[in-house]
């Protein structure tokens, strides 16, 4: 059986679930490489995808009998077979980060469920470690997130809009990759002090700073990067703060590794960012696969540990109202013994 379904499987008995209902198209593109519209039951005896004869011809394209995978027309199952999917299960899982209460109540009207049971962290940590073909495509992604910031270094000037270099990466994605794994961030001047500033009208002038927050998709997977560059000589104060986000950014490097504590590790940023009346003032980094934003989210709240082949991003950042903002990430894979930053971009006082 395909190994993602059979964890999927194991996790299940350890909670004493007998069936699940898996409807976010994500979690269902993890487990079985299928991009179409349906929902995934996971039975006592079958796992079995339901969709419509619109997609009945690609998804039995992609099927093998590895995966053990039954794939059904909708049109074609009828009410009894509806309430016999689960029929003798004790309980049902479901994704209630996902699913609408409207779908909820719908689940156990037409599955006859008797007890929903709220699962979506046996998929929350089953995504969380990557596997060999997932860190390969998001190298991949961030491979191609390097090459594009390296063309940007040789292309932006005094007179370019935060809109048309965004243009320029967008470009650049659609034609090495499979497009943004999110709408990029271009902020200059004034607008560096948001951290999710919307590319503007705004020119790029002599003397200017620029955030550039930028990934791509390789095969659904994502890359994450942001740089901070100068347009000319900082002043004294944006290299007072961009050496302090760097220094940050340099020594959590060093402290990622299998077992290290997330709440240890952002504890010791904030302190630092405080003790120069600095704020950190979102999470010091997240996960990344095939959204953007997985878990694990590195903030202080989160007092869990990393683990080997998570895949998460480390971007200090500081923001001044009105004035500038720094930020520098890159895409991180934990290992065994340390940190491999898969973004590879240079980061030391970037100056165009």
């Amino acid at each position: 059986m395909n190994d993602r379904l059979q964890a999927v499987r194991n996790k299940m008995m350890g909670l004493n679930l007998q069936g699940m209902i898996i409807a976010n198209p994500v979690n269902i593109r993890y487990l079985t490489k299928i991009e179409a519209e349906g929902i995934l039951l996971i039975t006592r005896k079958e796992n079995i995808f339901i969709t419509d004869g619109r997609y009945m011809e690609y998804v039995s394209s992609i099927i093998t009998p590895f995966d053990e995978i039954v794939v059904d027309d909708q049109k074609n199952i009828s009410k009894d077979d509806y309430e016999n999917f689960f029929l003798f299960c004790e309980n049902v899982g479901f994704e209630e980060k996902y699913v609408t209460y409207s779908q909820y109540k719908e689940y156990i009207r037409k599955f006859k469920i008797n007890n929903f049971v709220e699962a979506e962290e046996i998929l929350i940590h089953l995504r969380m470690i990557k596997d060999e073909e997932e860190i390969a495509n998001i190298k991949r992604a961030c491979e191609i997130t390097d090459a594009c910031f390296k063309m940007l270094k040789e292309t932006i000037h005094p007179g370019l809009t935060e809109k048309q270099i965004a243009r320029t990466i967008q470009d650049f994605y659609r034609d090495q990759a499979e497009g943004e794994a999110f709408e990029t961030i271009v902020a200059s001047g004034e607008n560096s002090s948001k951290p999710h500033a919307v590319p503007s009208d705004r020119q790029i002038q002599p003397k200017d700073i620029i955030t550039i927050d930028m990934g791509c998709k390789i095969n659904g997977y994502c890359s994450d990067m942001t740089r901070t560059i100068f347009v000319g000589a900082p002043t004294e104060e944006q290299t007072k703060i961009y050496q302090l986000v760097l220094e940050n950014q340099k020594k959590v490097m060093d402290e990622i590794r299998d077992g290290a504590n997330i709440k240890t590790i952002t504890k010791s940023v904030e302190s630092d960012f405080n003790v120069n009346c600095q704020t950190l003032i979102h999470a010091l980094g997240h996960g990344v696969g095939l959204e953007i934003h997985e878990a694990p989210t590195l903030n202080l709240k989160n007092d869990n540990s990393l683990k080997e082949n998570m895949v998460i991003t480390n971007e200090p950042g500081i923001y001044i109202p009105g004035n500038f903002g720094v930020r520098i990430e890159d895409t991180v894979l934990v290992t065994k013994k340390g940190a491999m930053s898969l973004t590879e971009s240079e980061k030391e006082c970037i100056i165009i």
